[in-house]
């Protein structure tokens, strides 16, 4: 699955990859690592003219509680293959796609004795384009509108099999030319395969990643330089 993400890059150089505008990212910085269960705030790309600030983790239109966390911190991921199935989620399919820019995320390798972290990120371009659904729940107390997203995982190809390899998952990342037609509505969701690992580059980073109460620092993406359990991966 993907709980852990990054955003490490400049208004400017998001500006320029997506031609969308920054005017409501006032409070935006690079986000080198961060936990998909803290709902953060992530630059989410719409058919708005303008990246739009949205939680992860979403929240139906439907939600009758009073606080997002009860459900947002289960609907951090969707699955592709029952994305038709799911009540959070099936009314959004066609209409409420949106693409969640990132510059890697991060996943673990299960090992006999221990998980190693690894950090995945594109080889060919400065991002990858994380296929989400994206939704508007208004709080009836405040009648604030809170908007949320979740990231759509599919199968592993080859090179994510073998880091994340007891699940065997990974986000639905798609080309340029696929996130354009997936905006559109011009292509069936469940029509999209695994990004080929051709696009993708990764390394092994230090453990203590997950357990620093000071991980949100470049050095979080480091290489950590250890070959254990890294035989058979493609560098």
């Amino acid at each position: 699955m993907c709980y852990s993400n990054s955003l490490s890059a400049s208004l400017i150089q998001l500006e320029n990859t997506y031609r969308k505008g920054t005017s409501l990212l006032k409070d935006f910085s690079s986000i080198y690592l961060v936990s998909g269960f803290s709902l953060p705030i992530w630059p989410v790309i719409t058919q708005e003219k303008n990246f739009v600030p949205m939680n992860w983790g979403l929240v139906p239109s439907w939600f009758r509680g009073t606080e997002p966390q009860e459900i947002a911190n289960k609907t951090l991921n969707a699955r592709i293959e029952t994305l038709e199935e799911k009540a959070s989620f099936k009314h959004l399919v066609q209409h409420q796609r949106c693409i969640i820019p990132s510059t890697g995320f991060f996943e673990n390798q299960t090992l006999a004795t221990h998980k190693k972290p690894f950090f995945i990120y594109p080889n060919q371009g400065s991002f990858f384009h994380m296929a989400g659904l994206y939704d508007r729940w208004v709080d009836v107390t405040s009648r604030l509108t809170y908007q949320s997203f979740t990231i759509i995982t599919t199968e592993a190809n080859n090179m994510m099999s073998e880091i994340h390899n007891t699940k065997k998952r990974m986000p639905l990342l798609l080309t340029e030319d696929e996130y354009h037609a997936y905006l559109q509505g011009d292509v069936a969701i469940n029509s999209l395969n695994p990004l080929p690992e051709s696009y993708m580059s990764c390394h092994p980073v230090n453990k203590r990643i997950f357990t620093s109460t000071e991980n949100n620092v470049p050095r979080v993406q480091h290489r950590m330089e250890d070959n254990i359990g890294t035989q058979g991966l493609l560098f």
